[in-house]
């Protein structure tokens, strides 16, 4: 990772620079001014509980860890007159915890369109526009050869169903059966909505079928109504499902196409085809086709596309008769490939633009998948549309302006996510900073390595974005009374702070760890091992942060206080440095102090008048007692310099007490 830029560093140097030399300064613990405390940042007993079978001590899924599962076949229609979808969805419910469940949670995420929505009152933006969210016609259980209608209640954005028997633990079964529509919210919705381009409407469809609630043994039934900054949380299953539309329109969608002969030309299957073996992009529906009939099937009525995509969490699909389209393969592991699509209007074709949007998304993909966990599935779809930067299983609906830098950012990003929560199934509606900060930390290295860095340096502050210095551009949110910490409850991150804290301060804090605390070997080990153990899991904050400690050898527990429960601010000042026994060959003796609550390792450089440069690094343990440190630095000659952080990589607020010239 590129952590600085030439200039950044000429401009910290010189502010090192222009103080005074301070050689020999007397000094004592007691002679400095200090916040910082020791006992408070090492203090043990970090974890409020012990491990235990169901999340280990070691952050792995415990011996009798256990998760519910559910499976999903929907039948659903688009009426592109009235913009309502309407549905039958049957869910398979499988409970696998130890308790007996008399009722059972579903959200309800399109009922946050609603005028009284909580979601309405939760920031002061509230929105103008608003539609009826779901009209539940019906909800029954199914037992086979009786269906019966069952007692439920809504509230918000979520839907009771009160059961006349429970289901039973350890492996009960129940399915259900509903049948809904609502109407689909235009350019306002967000994540989910229609919107016009030249050749007709594009439909994101995204959080449009009545999904469960996850249960699970940290908070039972997990019903935090849904309020936008809070996003999913979701049990693992099978989803099948169909999509009927007018006979004009393409269906991009999560999962595998099963009915290609139904719903493509035999000349678009051909293509297809050739895709999945070219590294190349392939178009499928070119831009001369798109107002083509003969680049459909069929000249009238309706078609139905299936799909069908297993293992997953949830499930969109996009839907347009104005779609360009291309394809590309995705070279995996072990042999295996996946295929690689984008869908866009003509009016976001362009060589610096969407026509390598499939290209980004390959090489993404690519990249995570041999530097931290495989790739799943077997189709990956970026599509364009408003929603603008919106990631679901399998397809990711990104910005239709959308080109160069911001496109490949934009992308590398969203189908990230996929690692972050798709796979590591993390509880984004409660830690928020558990899928946007994994996934910005991941695209960051990604961004230096793809294409040889075409689009390097990645950053995700809002105080420097897409360049200086990562350290310095964390310091004003670390700095601000008001800025709440990593660990804040999802929703209750004002917006103002929500892309600082919950993507980049956690991002940059994983960075810190990579290269700072425990290098590349270590935090590389320990973090593929925890995307291995709780792949298609639901982890929990702790169980991170129990992985990274156990699969590091390492106790990170003032990291985690520092960094992620609190803003801790960070303050080394170099105090002195002299020469031992007022003899350069002897070596430099060199006095560090720690001036606020946060502690780091860190590293002093020591440049000499003949050229040549020594450096020390000082591990966390120099503080575990003290507020200052002094150590000694080999040295052959005459010094001309000392630097405390010479890099500037660590978020020091005040780098302007970080080195001094020797006369």
């Amino acid at each position: 990772m590129k952590l600085r830029s030439i200039l950044t560093c000429l401009i910290i140097l010189t502010a090192f620079f222009v103080q005074a030399q301070r050689k020999n300064r007397p000094v004592t613990a007691d002679t400095i001014i200090s916040n910082y405390q020791p006992a408070d940042l090492f203090a043990p007993m970090f974890y409020p509980e012990r491990g235990n079978d169901q999340h280990a001590a070691n952050g792995e899924p415990g011996i009798k860890y256990w998760q519910n599962r559910v499976n999903y076949q929907i039948k659903a229609a688009i009426d592109t007159n009235t913009k309502t979808l309407s549905a039958t969805e049957t869910i398979d419910y499988l409970n696998n915890s130890p308790d007996a469940l008399q009722y059972l949670w579903l959200q309800l995420d399109q009922n946050t369109y609603k005028k009284d929505a909580r979601s309405n009152y939760y920031t002061d933006a509230a929105p103008t526009q608003h539609t009826s969210g779901y009209e539940i016609e019906s909800v029954a259980i199914d037992r086979g050869d009786v269906v019966k209608k069952v007692d439920f209640i809504i509230t918000d954005t979520r839907m009771q169903v009160r059961l006349p028997n429970a289901v039973k633990p350890n492996g009960g079964v129940i399915r259900l059966r509903i049948t809904y529509h609502y109407t689909i919210p235009g350019v306002f919705g967000n994540r989910t909505d229609y919107n016009d381009t030249k050749n007709g409407k594009i439909y994101e469809i995204a959080q449009w079928f009545p999904r469960m609630c996850v249960y699970d043994d940290n908070e039972g039934w997990d019903t935090l109504p849904f309020l936008g900054s809070g996003e999913f949380y979701c049990e693992y299953g099978d989803i099948d499902y169909e999509v009927t539309v007018p006979w004009d329109m393409i269906v991009a969608g999560s999962g595998e196409l099963l009915n290609p002969k139904e719903v493509l030309t035999q000349k678009q299957i051909d293509r297809l085809a050739a895709a999945r073996n070219s590294d190349k992009t392939i178009m499928i529906r070119d831009v001369k086709e798109v107002n083509d009939p003969a680049s459909r099937p069929v000249r009238k009525g309706m078609l139905t596309w299936h799909f069908k995509m297993n293992n997953t969490r949830d499930v969109a699909f996009g839907a347009s008769k104005a779609y360009v389209w291309d394809a590309a393969r995705v070279n995996l592991s072990g042999g295996k490939k996946s295929l690689a699509m984008s869908v866009y209007p003509v009016e976001s074709v362009g060589d610096s633009a969407w026509n390598r949007a499939t290209e980004y998304l390959k090489k993404s993909i690519e990249y995570f998948s041999e530097k931290w966990f495989v790739y799943p599935y077997p189709v990956a779809i970026n599509e364009a549309g408003v929603a603008g930067g919106m990631e679901y299983p399998g397809i990711v609906f990104d910005g239709i302006t959308d080109k160069g830098k911001d496109l490949f950012w934009v992308t590398a990003h969203e189908i990230g996510h996929n690692w972050f929560p798709m796979i590591v199934g993390s509880n984004e509606r409660r830690y928020a900073w558990m899928d946007e900060g994994f996934n910005t930390f991941i695209d960051v290295y990604a961004s230096d390595v793809i294409n040889n860095g075409e689009f390097a340096p990645k950053r995700d502050s809002e105080y420097a974005p897409g360049g200086g210095n990562p350290a310095d551009e964390i310091i004003p949110t670390i700095l601000d009374p008001d800025a709440p910490t990593i660990m804040t409850a999802a929703d209750a991150v004002p917006e103002k702070y929500r892309h600082p804290i919950t993507y980049y301060k956690t991002a940059f804090g994983l960075v810190l760890l990579r290269e700072q605390i425990l290098g590349p070997d270590r935090f590389d080990y320990a973090f593929r091992n925890y995307i291995n153990k709780w792949a298609f899991k639901h982890p929990q904050p702790d169980d991170f942060f129990r992985s990274m400690d156990n699969g590091a050898g390492e106790d990170l527990s003032w990291f985690w206080k520092g960094w992620f429960y609190n803003n801790l601010k960070l303050d080394l000042e170099l105090l002195s440095a002299g020469y031992v026994n007022n003899d350069p060959k002897q070596g430099l003796s060199v006095t560090v102090a720690n001036l606020e609550q946060m502690a780091m390792p860190f590293t002093v450089e020591v440049k000499l008048k003949d050229g040549t440069k020594q450096r020390v690094k000082i591990p966390v343990e120099a503080w575990l007692q003290n507020n200052m440190v002094t150590f000694m630095v080999p040295t052959t000659g005459e010094v001309k310099s000392v630097i405390v952080d010479p890099d500037a990589t660590l978020p020091d607020i005040n780098r302007g007490n970080n080195g001094f010239i020797f006369k």
